[in-house]
């Protein structure tokens, strides 16, 4: 059992990129489906759907590519299970000159770093992505 599901998320999604597979499979939750709502929104998975019954339904990411490359260069968990770590809207700065995004839940929701300051809320790191 995965004690960390966000961060397993992000990895299986990595790993599938680098071994050109055009679609993953995931077990399907609220937290995984709006994570991968705001990656699609941020342009580094094509596209998400949602796939069978209740009880076994599972989550249908397909992959980006641009060029050949997968557009997940990279992804650094910030805050485990065991350290989380919350940030305010000021400490809340731009990733990788602009070319990355960091993931935040936040009380309006799953937001990246833009998104967040546009908002005006702070919240816990999940992620960076870029």
């Amino acid at each position: 059992m995965v004690g960390d599901v966000i961060g397993d998320f992000i990895i299986q999604l990595k790993n599938a990129g680098a071994v050109n597979k055009k679609s993953v499979s995931l077990p399907y939750s609220k937290l995984r489906h709006a994570v991968a709502d705001k990656l699609v929104s941020a342009g580094f998975i094509e596209k998400v759907g949602t796939k069978g019954a209740v009880a076994k339904k599972t989550l249908e990411i397909a992959l980006k590519y641009e060029h050949g490359a997968h557009k997940i260069n990279g992804v650094k968990r910030i805050s485990k299970p065991g350290r989380r770590l919350y940030t305010k809207v000021a400490d809340i700065h731009r990733v990788k000159f602009g070319q990355g995004k960091l993931i935040l839940s936040t009380p309006a929701g799953i937001l990246t770093n833009d998104e967040a300051r546009a908002a005006n809320v702070g919240g816990e790191q999940l992620f960076i992505i870029w």
